[in-house]
Order: C-alpha cells, then structure tokens, then sequence
C-alpha cells in the first residue's frame, strides 16, 4: 500500500494552491483598473462582453477537470500503479481534446450568433479569438491534474501565476500600445484578449518543464487509453461538470450580464454609445467584488481543507466545529467589506476609475461579497463532504433567477435592475445551501451575541466612515484635486474603519482565542485580543 493519508502534507499542498489561488485572483482583480484607464468605459464594455468565455475557460482548467483527474490519479497510487495513474492522465487528455474541441468550435463558429444575442454584432472577431483558449484545456487540465494526483502542487501552483501574469502583461501592453497608434476598441479588445492565448501557452510550458526538470512522461504510451476508459470519461462528464458548475458562480453571472444588460437597454430605447459605456461603468463593480473574494477566501480557504481532512478521517465533530469556524469567518469578512465599500464607493470609484460614476449601482452590486464570500465557504464544505452535486443545482438556480431579473428588472431600472437581479439570485443560492447544510448537519452557525456583535462593529465602522465623506465632501466644495482627494480618503478610510471594526469585533469575543488560532498569523490575532481586553476574557 501507499503511504498513509498525511493530513500534515495535505494542508501543506492545499495551501500551496490556496496562495497561487489569492495570487491569480488579485492579478485578475488588479489588472482591470490600469485597463480601464487606458481604454475608458467604452473600452472596458467592450472587453468585459467577451471576458466570461475565457472566465470559463480558466475554471474548467484550473478548478474542474484537474480536480477529478487528481483523484482519479491518486486512486491508482493508492494501488500502487503507477503506470495506471499515467493512463489516466492520457485518457482524461484525449477525452479533453473532445470537450475542448467541442467549445472551440461551438463558440468559434457560433460567434456571430452569440454576437447578435449581446446586441453587438461587432464583438463576433473578439469572441472568434477568445474561443482559442480551449484549445488549450487539455494539456492544463490533466498536467495539473497528474500532478496534484501525485501531491505534487508546486507545478500546478507556478503554472497558474505564470498563466495570469503572462495574460495580465499582455492585456497592458497591448491595449497600451494600441490605444496609442489610434486603433479602434475594438480592435483594443481582441489584442488584450490575446493576452487568455499567450498566458495560456505559457501555463502549458511550466507544466512541460516540470516534466523535463523530474525527468519523466505524464503517459506511459501514445495514443493508449486505459482500460476503463469509460468509466473515467463518465467521472471527468459527470463529476467534473458539477464542480466546474460550482466554480462559475460569478463568472456565469456576469455571462449572463454580458448576454442580455446591452441588449436589453438598447431595446428599451438608450442610445448605443450611452449604453454601451452605462454597461461599461456597471462592469466597474466586478474588480471590487473580485477584490473583496480575495480577502474572504484568504481566511476561508485555510479553514476548508481542515472540514476535508476531518471528514477523510471520519471525526464528525470537527467536520461540524470546523464548517461553523469558516462559516463564521466568511460571514464577518463578508459583512465588513461589503459595508466599507458600501460607504467608501464614492472616493473609492475616483480613485481608480477616474470619477465617481455609477456610484450608487456599484455600491449595490458591492453586496455580492458577502454573498459570495458565504457561496464559496458552502461549496467548498459541501465537497469537502464529498457533496459535489448539490451546489451545482443551487447555483443552476441562481443563475436563472439572475436571467428572469435581468429581463424584469433592467427596461425599468437601467443596471440598477441588473445589481438588483444579482443579488436576489446570490441571496437564493445562499439560502439554498444553508438549508441543506443545516439538514445534514445541525449545526447552530450564529447566536444572537454573535449578530449583536457584528452589527454594532457595522454600526460602529458606518458612523465614522460617513463622518470621513462629509470632510470628503467639504474638501472638494473648496476645491480640493478630486482624484487625489479620494486616494487619500479611501485608504485611510479603509485603515481607519477596518481598524474600529476589528477593535469591537475582538472586545465582543464572537471568536475564541482557539478560533482566533487557525487564522493565518493567528498568534498575533490572539495577542491583539489580549492587549484590547475583550468584554469576555473566555466562552
């Protein structure tokens, strides 16, 4: 037999992969800003109409199909065959030379179809070139997969900084360049798109030159698909399609943004131009989401693998201890950045889109986080349980309720009415999952000091943020630079709340020294708390 399950080399590895994850989403995050700039609000609908197919694409290649392909792997090492695991890695490679094939051409060929339903037939050569990236599934996927099959996360983890880096580099440069020789956005656009085929390629070479540095072959023949073909194929369709389903969540939110919000304010009698940049200025909440996940699932994420490793060892009590403590974590890091952006938006969205438009749609979208932040801990319990299917329905569901209220809600209420319709379908899927989290494990996840806390901490953070944008608006009323005026109110803004808001939250003791231990740089969490001599010294 193989070496025993190590929890220890577990968590090692899932923390290898947790902080290319966090570093991946802040380049993803980050780069949108300095884009924008370049090429305005117009430039930046432009890009975001076509960005959630490679959004799909970096999902069934870094968080589906490689998670499946590593159990299917680490399954054949268990006994011992070695041989067998690279089988699986060539079988699950030809059976994504299918399913890439198949989106490529699907998307490839549909492009102009595609186009038409987003009301901008213009798109369809940005959309041809965004289709590529699928070419590009099967060796990311099943590399990756191989290797996390073995335990071995280092090059799945390079090979996603390098793939979002090489990709953020592109996008910069080109649009840069591009913007300066007087080409159309449009033609801006399909070079930064470029950007998903050159980071693509070099994910690829990482992964290649993992297997030349260990000297050995991912195969053991060419073109020998394993014995059980089948039944592997039919684990990567079902298996891999609910966790990739799981992971889309927002991407497939704003696919359907990109679907219908343009269509559907031209159709309503808004100029083209006027809603083509109103579509644009409501894609500036996407960065400030994206940001704020990134926050949420740095806590969250070093909690999960603990409900995987419980679970594995079948110690049901710390499953439930553990799906509280992340839970608990998401909803405080939710809460709180959901609400200091809320009361940030204004200097926020100057200081890093230019001006303060669409301020308002923005904030509203900005609740997204704390949905999201809860959507995420939830599946990620849920498949630490081995519940892969679940979140896949739920998500389903939200993301046809998000359609519905598109329709409903944007001829009347503009992309107000699309903020609005993705967070009724977020709160739905929250909803959904918490109901059966609770039925199969009754767990009491918050009590009444727990709220108390975290309101009175909100209270506490809005009072004295909304006294910082009354001198934020006094000071431009004098004449103050507006943009320089907002970097400096929303960064001390964000140090000054986050500091009142950890400050009540600690003294109210809705966290345990113990709790406050699984924290990265939980010492000083603990230490901190000391030194604040909460209300309660212990539960």
């Amino acid at each position: 037999m193989r070496k025993q399950y190590s929890s220890k080399q577990f968590l090692k590895g899932a923390m290898i992969l947790t902080l290319a994850a966090l570093v991946t989403k802040v380049l993803s995050a980050v780069y949108r800003v300095p884009f924008q700039n370049i090429v305005g609000d117009i430039g930046f609908y432009i890009y975001q109409q076509v960005y959630p197919f490679y959004g799909i694409a970096i999902v069934l290649s870094t968080y589906g199909f490689p998670v499946i392909i590593s159990k299917l792997v680490a399954e054949k090492l268990e006994e011992k065959d070695e041989e067998g695991a690279k089988d699986v890695a060539l079988t699950s490679f030809l059976f994504l030379c299918i399913v890439g094939l198949i989106w490529f051409m699907i998307i490839y060929f549909g492009a102009g179809m595609i186009a038409g339903w987003m009301g901008d037939p213009r798109l369809m050569p940005l959309i041809q070139v965004i289709s590529l990236s699928f070419l590009l599934l099967p060796p990311l996927s099943s590399l990756r997969g191989y290797y996390q099959g073995k335990e071995d996360m280092l090059p799945t983890a390079v090979s996603q900084v390098a793939e979002q880096s090489i990709r953020v580099v592109t996008i910069l440069v080109f649009s840069t360049l591009l913007v300066a020789q007087g080409h159309s956005l449009y033609t801006v656009g399909n070079g930064a798109l470029f950007g998903s085929i050159t980071g693509g390629i070099a994910g690829v070479i990482v992964l290649i030159f993992f297997l030349a540095l260990k000297k050995e072959r991912a195969v053991s023949g060419i073109f020998t698909l394993a014995k059980d073909y089948q039944s592997i194929w039919k684990r990567l369709l079902k298996d891999g399609t609910a966790i990739c389903v799981s992971a889309m969540l927002l991407i497939l939110l704003q696919f359907i943004d990109s679907l219908n919000v343009y269509a559907l304010l031209t159709s309503s009698g808004m100029e083209e131009g006027a809603a083509k940049k109103l579509k644009g200025i409501y894609d500036r909440g996407q960065p400030f989401v994206q940001l704020g996940n990134v926050v949420a699932t740095s806590i969250s994420l070093t909690i999960v693998p603990l409900v995987t490793s419980a679970y594995i060892g079948k110690k049901e009590g710390q499953v439930r201890e553990y799906s509280q403590l992340s839970l608990k974590i998401s909803i405080i890091i939710g809460f709180a950045a959901s609400l200091g952006l809320i009361n940030l938006i204004v200097p926020t969205n100057t200081m890093l889109f230019e001006n303060s438009a669409g301020s308002s749609v923005i904030a509203v979208f900005c609740m997204s986080i704390f949905f999201s932040c809860l959507i995420l801990t939830f599946a990620g319990i849920f498949q630490g349980i081995g519940s892969i299917y679940y979140p896949a329905i739920c998500i389903i569901a939200g993301v046809a309720l998000k359609y519905a209220g598109n329709a409903i809600l944007v001829p009347v209420f503009g992309t107000m009415g699309a903020s609005l319709a993705t967070i009724s379908s977020l709160a739905l899927v929250t909803l959904l999952m918490m109901l059966r989290l609770k039925k199969i494990f009754p767990l009491r996840l918050i009590d009444f000091s727990f709220y108390k806390t975290l309101i009175l901490s909100g209270a506490a953070m809005t009072i004295v943020l909304q006294g910082l944008m009354l001198l934020y608006g006094l000071l431009l009323t004098y004449g103050m630079p507006e943009r320089v005026t907002a970097v400096f109110f929303s960064i001390g803004g964000v140090f000054i709340g986050g500091t009142v808001f950890i400050i009540l939250l600690l003294r109210g003791n809705v966290l345990s020294q113990e709790e406050l231990g699984f924290l990265p740089f939980g010492s000083k969490w603990v230490r901190l708390m000391e030194k604040i001599k909460p209300i309660i010294k212990s539960r």
